[in-house]
C-alpha cells in the first residue's frame, strides 16, 4: 500500500509544476486550497452517500476519489501520505478514547 500512495503522492509533486490546461490536478492547484478543500467536501459526501446506498462498488469508486483529493490536499499544504501512515502507527494499539482524550488535554 506505500508504494501506491508514494508512487501517486510523487505524481502529484510533479503536477504542481503542469500546466493546468493539461492536468487536472494541476488546474486543482491552480485553484488553491479552498477549491481543493470544496473537491474534499464533494467526495467525502458522494462517499456517504454511497455507504448508506450498500453499493460495495460505488463505494470503492468514490472512496478512492476521496483519497486521491485528500492526497491533493495534503500534498497542496506540504504533507505527505506518511505523515499520515505515521500517525496512525502512532496511534496503533491506543483506545480511541484515550488517544482523543490526550488530544483534548493537549489543547488546554
Amino acid at each position: 500500500m506505500n508504494d501506491t500512495l508514494n508512487r501517486l503522492a510523487e505524481l502529484l509533486e510533479q503536477r504542481k509544476n503542469a500546466d493546468p490546461q493539461s492536468s487536472y490536478v494541476a488546474k486543482l492547484y491552480a485553484k488553491g486550497l479552498d477549491s481543493i478543500l470544496k473537491k474534499v467536501g464533494e467526495e467525502a459526501t458522494e462517499t456517504i452517500i454511497a455507504a448508506k446506498n450498500g453499493d460495495k462498488e460505488h463505494l470503492i469508486y468514490e472512496t478512492a476519489d476521496l483519497w486521491f483529493h485528500t492526497l491533493v490536499m495534503l500534498a497542496q499544504v506540504g504533507l505527505k501520505p506518511q505523515d499520515v501512515l505515521d500517525e496512525l502507527a502512532r496511534r496503533e494499539g491506543l483506545s480511541g478514547i484515550v488517544e482523543k482524550a490526550s488530544r483534548l488535554e493537549g489543547s488546554t
